[in-house]
C-alpha cells in the first residue's frame, strides 16, 4: 500500500491547565496576607489594576468587593467633580464665613487673640524652672512655642546584647578578655545559650582555649542566671549554683533529665539516693528554674489570626454566616484608562496587544476572586450547617465530617473543598476555629445510633483523666469501658494513641505523680 500525505478534520475534547486555571486554584488556598502580597504583585505589572481601600472609588472602574457576605460587580458612572472645588476644600468656605475672612473678628467675639491662647503650654515656664528653658530647647525635635513629637522620648526596648553588655566592664578589666566577651555575646540566640563552640570561638580570636573558657566561665554569672549555657542541663545547673542549691543529688538529678522527661521516679530516686519527699522537693525547686533565660528579653511577635469567615445566630435561631470584609481586597479595573490609552496607540501594535493583555488579566483577577469568595461562602455554609450542635453545645457534640460529604452536598471536588479549607478560620460563638477542625474521623456507637467523631472522643478522654483521684486512676482499659457504656465503641489501642497525643502519661505514671503531689501537699 502508497504511503500518502492527507489531511483530516478531528474534533476532540481535553481538560488543559491554563495559567489562568492555575492562578484561580493557586487562590483558593491563599492565606489573607499571601492573597494581599499576590494582588499587589499584580497591580504593580497591570496599569490598569488598582488596589484600593476604604470608601475609595473609582469613576469608569469596575469594582469587586464585599457586602452581605457575597462579592457582586458593578459599573456605575459617577458625576466628576469640578477639580476647583476639590482643592479649595471645606476647611477654607467654613473659615471664611464664620469670620467672614477677618482673624480680628475671632480677637473681638472672646476677647482674646490667637497669640495668647495657652502660652503657658508651649514648653517649662521661666518662672517654675529657668533653669530647664535651655535644655528644653536643646532637645532634639523640640524647640520652645514648637511642637514636637513624644515618640522621641519613649526609651528602647533593651536588648538581651544590650543587657550583657553593660554588665561587662564590671566583671572584666582586661581589654581582651572584653573583646572575648563581646564576641561571645554575639554568639548568643534569642533563649540565652551560647551557640559557638569554644575551639573554633579560639581559632577565629587567635588566643588559647583556656582564655576563653576562663572568660565564658565569668559571664555565666551574669544576670539573667542561666545565660551563656550550652545544654539544658548546663542552664539549670547555673542557676541552682545561684541559688545555692546544686548539690550532689541536685546536680545528679540535672544530669539525667531524660529520665525525668520519661518520668522514671523510681531510677532517679536510686541515682539521687533520696527518698519519695525529698525527690518531690527537688522536683518543685527545677519547676521554678527559666529554661529560656534569655526570651525575656526578644519577645516573640503573636501572629493574630484574621478570621475569613464569621458566624453569628441570627433572630429567628439559624446562623448567619458572613464573609469577612477585612481579608477580601478591593480590586478595580479602569476601563476609563484603557479607552483613554487605546485612543492613544491605535498605531503602535505592540502597545495596543500589551494594553489587550492587561485588560484580559485584571478580569480574570476580578472573576478569580469573585469565585473564591463564593466557593469559601458555599463551604463555610455547609459545614455550619453540618456542625450545628456543635455550635448550640459545645465539642461534645461534634458530628464526624469528611471532605466527600462537604464536597457531594455543594456539587464540588474534593480536592476545592481542600483547598478553601486549607489556612482559611472560622470566628464562631464558641471561638475561633481552623476550618479543618471541623473535619474529624467517625468512630462508631455501641447501640447502633449516631456515630461519634474523635475530637469529641478525646475530649471526653480528657475530661475522664481531669477527674481522676489518686486512689482511682484510670487505665486504657478502664477508659474504654467507660466510653462504652456512654455508646462510644472503641478500642484500646484508639484511646492509648488518643492520650499519647495529648501527652497524657500513661495510669502508673499518673498514679504515682497524683501520689507524690498528695504527699507534698499534706493530704
Amino acid at each position: 500500500m502508497a504511503l500518502a500525505a492527507s489531511l483530516f478534520l478531528r474534533q476532540s475534547q481535553s481538560l488543559v491547565m491554563t495559567p489562568q486555571l492555575m492562578q484561580s486554584i493557586q487562590l483558593l488556598q491563599m492565606t489573607h496576607l499571601e492573597l494581599v502580597r499576590f494582588i499587589e504583585t499584580e497591580v504593580e505589572k497591570n496599569p490598569l489594576l488598582e488596589l484600593v481601600s476604604g470608601d475609595e472609588n473609582s469613576r469608569g472602574a469596575d469594582e469587586v468587593y464585599p457586602a452581605d457576605g457575597a462579592y457582586y460587580s458593578v459599573n456605575e458612572e459617577q458625576p466628576a467633580r469640578d477639580i476647583a472645588d476639590t482643592e479649595a476644600g471645606p476647611s477654607g468656605d467654613l473659615y471664611e464665613t464664620a469670620t467672614g475672612g477677618n482673624a480680628s473678628a475671632i480677637a473681638e467675639s472672646f476677647d482674646s487673640n490667637l497669640e495668647n491662647v495657652f502660652p503657658d503650654d508651649a514648653g517649662p515656664r521661666t518662672a517654675d524652672a529657668p533653669e530647664l528653658l535651655g535644655q528644653w530647647k536643646s532637645m532634639p525635635g523640640a524647640s520652645y512655642g514648637e511642637g514636637y513629637e513624644l515618640d522621641e522620648f519613649v526609651a528602647a526596648q533593651t536588648t538581651l546584647r544590650d543587657h550583657l553588655a553593660a554588665q561587662v566592664p564590671f566583671l572584666l578589666v582586661s581589654p581582651v578578655d572584653r573583646l572575648i566577651a563581646g564576641y561571645l555575646i554575639d554568639q548568643l540566640d534569642e533563649s540565652g545559650y551560647l551557640l559557638a563552640d569554644l575551639s573554633e570561638a579560639a581559632l577565629k580570636l587567635g588566643k588559647p582555649i583556656t582564655d576563653v573558657a576562663r572568660v565564658l566561665d565569668a559571664l555565666q554569672e551574669l544576670d539573667p542566671p542561666g545565660v551563656f549555657a550550652r545544654t539544658l542541663s548546663e542552664c539549670l545547673a547555673i542557676q541552682l549554683r545561684a541559688r545555692d542549691r546544686f548539690d550532689p543529688a541536685m546536680a545528679e538529678l540535672v544530669g539525667n533529665l531524660e529520665l525525668l522527661a520519661r518520668r522514671d521516679f523510681a531510677t532517679l530516686k536510686k541515682l539521687c539516693g533520696v527518698d519519695e519527699e525529698d525527690l518531690v522537693d527537688m522536683l518543685a525547686e527545677i519547676r521554678k528554674l527559666d529554661p529560656k533565660p534569655g526570651a525575656r528579653f526578644e519577645p516573640g511577635v503573636s501572629d493574630s489570626v484574621v478570621p475569613d469567615i464569621t458566624v453569628r445566630a441570627a433572630p429567628d435561631g439559624t446562623w448567619l454566616v458572613e464573609l469577612n470584609a477585612e481579608t477580601l481586597p478591593r480590586v478595580l479595573v479602569n476601563n476609563d484608562y484603557y479607552a483613554s490609552v487605546s485612543r492613544r496607540t491605535e498605531r503602535a501594535s505592540e502597545d495596543q496587544s500589551f494594553l489587550s493583555e492587561c485588560l484580559q488579566n485584571a478580569n480574570w483577577l476580578t472573576r478569580s476572586l469573585d469565585q473564591r469568595a463564593k466557593t469559601i461562602m458555599k463551604v463555610a455554609t455547609e459545614i455550619v450547617r453540618q456542625q450545628d450542635a456543635f455550635l448550640l453545645n459545645g465539642v461534645d457534640h461534634l458530628r464526624p465530617l469528611n471532605l466527600k460529604a462537604v464536597a457531594d452536598a455543594i456539587k464540588m471536588h474534593e480536592s476545592t473543598v481542600s483547598r478553601v479549607t486549607s489556612n482559611k478560620y472560622m470566628l464562631t460563638p464558641r471561638g475561633l476555629f481552623e476550618l479543618k477542625y471541623f473535619f474529624t474521623v467517625s468512630i462508631g456507637s455501641t447501640d447502633g445510633g449516631d456515630s461519634h467523631s474523635a475530637e469529641s472522643v478525646r475530649q471526653r478522654i480528657r475530661t475522664l483523666i481531669a477527674g481522676e483521684t489518686p486512689e482511682a486512676v484510670l487505665s486504657d482499659d478502664d477508659i474504654v469501658d467507660v466510653l462504652k457504656k456512654g455508646g462510644i465503641d472503641i478500642a484500646r489501642r484508639t484511646v492509648a494513641k488518643y492520650r499519647e497525643a495529648m501527652n497524657i502519661p500513661s495510669s502508673v505514671q499518673r498514679r504515682r505523680e497524683k501520689r507524690a503531689l498528695a504527699k507534698a501537699s499534706g493530704f
